[in-house]
């Protein structure tokens, strides 16, 4: 049966696509699982220390500027590595989105 068949989409209306978009949208396209979201790798993890360091040990000067660029670098690679390699496209749309946000961030002097 055909996907476009009235008698199998009937009574379903304009919310039927929102399971298939859905789907699209978190479909790990080489295992077939749903990803949300993955266990986090070296450079979120470098990020994430960078952060939490910043937080716990509030430094000032030198220290506080090198915690910064190294978090945002890690931040860069890590939203570079999701827009080119993610494995579906909400991973890639993260991505992308860290990315612009980052970069505006930098560009506003944040």
């Amino acid at each position: 049966m055909a996907r476009s068949d009235p008698a199998r989409t009937a009574g379903r209306g304009r919310w039927s696509v929102l399971p298939q978009a859905v789907d699209w949208l978190f479909r790990d396209r080489v295992s077939g699982r749903i990803v949300v979201a993955q266990r986090p790798n070296l450079s979120i993890a470098v990020f994430g220390a960078c952060t939490v360091a910043r937080w716990v040990a509030d430094p000032a000067g030198d220290v506080r500027t090198a915690l910064v660029a190294v978090g945002r670098l890690a931040l860069v690679w890590w939203s570079v590595d999701e827009l080119v390699r993610g494995v579906n496209p909400w991973r890639r749309i993260l991505g992308g989105t860290v990315l612009a946000a980052t970069v505006a961030g930098v560009a506003l002097g944040r």
